[in-house]
């Protein structure tokens, strides 16, 4: 066991007999550097972003493995939902949970909430490995952080998980009878927020005729969809969940297409509405979109380099925490008791929060991403000269 001592020691080594303990524990005193710090992988990434806290949390009795980070809590408690997803390792998990952590703050900031920015990943099959003990032992070490977090549902959970982690927490929304699903107003805030683009690309709001590629057909993307039918736009869709896409044909009347021609088709606006990371190299070299409007997380690959590219190629990008807060909108409105007709309408101002990023990406040739990141930045800022 290693204690790290940034004062100018010399290395000490100490013998401690703990009195349960079947045998002595070691304890290496070291002197730590700058660089020492900066090769830890987990401390480095977290100042990467200047992260507050992570929690790793084990149950071998349930299987249960999480992270629950929280970036910032400046505004407010940090609330962002729970992901279940079948990472590959525990580093891939890390880097999920600190980047979506990250864009829950500027999310909540943008959307002008009292929120931190925080999240929580699950490794693990959501279709497998899902029981009552096991939500209800993830509960407990939500609850252990005394309300610096707050959860919901995400990627790979549902509204009956967080009943289940409601027994043990207070610390959780989205709970039937209240806010509920956020699915509906998280793809009316990427409506509302594709309305916006269209006004700045085209001169008008109207979808009507757009080509809109959906890449995702999950509960946002069916919401999504409906708007889009509903205004008379032309729908192609994408999924793995051949059930899921029956749904969009049946009811919207969309043209399936596959998980990689998505790219490639004729399209008006491209609407990301699965997992992150699909505008890159890649697709950037394919897509023939004049709009990028989704409600997927972190839709750059890297924010930096594809941010600019859009920008170059005259293609206009809603930042994904903006155009896609209607959801944590919805379960704001839940923790502050307000009604569900005061969500719809905060839903709708995404609107106007997506017009003024893309208007000043525009005017000051700036990447949208970075109008974004500045315009979140600005009122945590703020609130901490207060």
């Amino acid at each position: 066991m290693y204690f790290y001592n940034f004062e100018p020691l010399k290395i000490t080594l100490a013998r401690l007999e703990h009195p349960k303990a079947k045998s002595n524990i070691m304890i290496d005193v070291k002197k730590l550097s700058p660089g020492d710090l900066k090769d830890n992988p987990v401390l480095g990434q977290m100042g990467q972003y200047n992260h507050e806290q992570l929690l790793f949390c084990n149950d071998n009795e349930t299987g249960l493995k999480a992270i629950i980070a929280v970036h910032n809590t400046t505004l407010g408690p940090a609330l962002g939902g729970t992901r279940m997803w079948m990472y590959n390792n525990e580093m891939e998990a890390l880097n999920d949970v600190l980047r979506l952590s990250r864009g829950m703050t500027y999310k909540n900031s943008i959307s002008g909430l009292d929120l931190g920015g925080g999240k929580a990943v699950i490794i693990g099959d959501s279709k497998t490995m899902k029981s009552e003990a096991f939500f209800r032992r993830y509960g407990r070490f939500v609850d252990s952080l005394n309300g610096i977090y707050i959860t919901a549902e995400d990627v790979g959970t549902s509204t009956q998980d967080m009943v289940w982690v409601h027994e043990e927490t207070n610390h959780v929304c989205g709970l039937p009878g209240k806010s509920g699903d956020p699915s509906p107003i998280t793809a009316l805030g990427v409506y509302v927020g594709m309305k916006a683009c269209a006004k700045l690309q085209y001169g008008n709001d109207s979808l009507s005729g757009k080509k809109v590629a959906v890449q995702g057909a999950g509960h946002v993307g069916q919401y999504l969809m409906k708007h889009l039918h509903d205004e008379n736009a032309e729908i192609f869709v994408t999924d793995i969940d051949k059930d899921a896409l029956k749904k969009a044909v049946d009811n919207f009347g969309a043209k399936v297409v596959g998980i990689d021609e998505i790219y490639d088709i004729d399209m008006d606006i491209y609407a990301p509405c699965a997992l992150g990371a699909t505008v890159n190299d890649d697709t950037l070299s394919r897509l023939k979109c004049a709009i990028i409007a989704g409600s997927a997380n972190n839709q750059l690959l890297d924010e930096n380099i594809h941010g600019k590219a859009v920008l170059e190629k005259g293609i206009i990008y809603a930042p994904d925490y903006a155009i896609n807060a209607g959801g944590v909108i919805n379960v704001y409105a839940e923790v502050k008791g307000f009604s569900p007709e005061w969500g719809l309408e905060k839903a709708k101002e995404i609107y106007d929060t997506v017009y003024q990023i893309i208007k000043r990406s525009t005017d000051e040739k700036i990447p949208a991403y970075a109008i974004a990141n500045k315009m979140a930045e600005e009122r945590i800022e703020a609130a901490m000269k207060k």
